[in-house]
């Protein structure tokens, strides 16, 4: 693995991954820094998710780090900018830092290539996909979904699901494609089953 220096962006619920693409808003002053110092740099924030509440919240040990790849300066200091995800970090520590954002010491994981489901498992993914889409009253073009390469679907679908942060944190650090695929049908079952129930609230 190699080792950096990142500046990072607690969000919870905001997943990235590699190859995949990101679109955020950013209106908090020490996040507008954050941008500010990326885009004079190399263009890279690392996103991660924060275990809790507090201030400042403790933060899980896997986020993923993302390129700049589009940004648009707002007249009033605002930022509307566009992630495209290059790795999956592990926060080795965070740094004493002067700046408003944090900063982590980070283990890049070497990129690799796309990966691929056998036909059982996409079939079953996209099956329990239209289940919990349905059972949800959400519209979906079905039609697009099919055309997604594997890769695409998965963590397409891991980064929009409504599904709580730890479940949310739990896909990112699943470990290859078809483990993610099974977690996220084992999370539409379980979430759609207590939601009708009323023992679950979905985000």
């Amino acid at each position: 693995m190699t080792v950096t220096r990142l500046s990072v962006f607690p969000l919870a619920g905001a997943l990235l991954f590699p190859r995949m693409h990101l679109p955020l808003h950013i209106f908090e002053p020490r996040y507008r820094a954050m941008i500010s110092d990326a885009l004079a740099r190399d263009r890279r924030i690392g996103m991660i998710q924060p275990r809790d509440a507090s201030e400042p919240p403790a933060l899980f040990d896997v986020g993923c780090v993302g390129r700049i790849a589009e940004v648009e300066a707002l007249p009033d200091g605002r930022y509307d900018i566009v992630l495209e995800g290059l790795a999956r970090f592990t926060v080795v520590r965070e740094l004493d830092v002067t700046t408003p954002f944090r900063q982590v010491e980070a283990a890049l994981e070497p990129g690799g290539d796309s990966e691929i489901l056998a036909p059982v498992e996409r079939a079953s993914l996209e099956m329990e996909s239209r289940r919990f889409a349905d059972g949800l009253g959400y519209a979906v073009d079905w039609e697009a979904v099919a055309r997604l390469d594997d890769e695409a679907l998965v963590n397409g679908i891991a980064q929009i699901a409504p599904f709580d942060t730890a479940s949310k944190q739990a896909l990112l650090e699943a470990d290859g494609l078809a483990a993610r695929a099974d977690l996220i049908v084992q999370l539409m079952q379980f979430f759609g089953r207590h939601g009708e129930e009323g023992g679950v609230t979905l985000q």
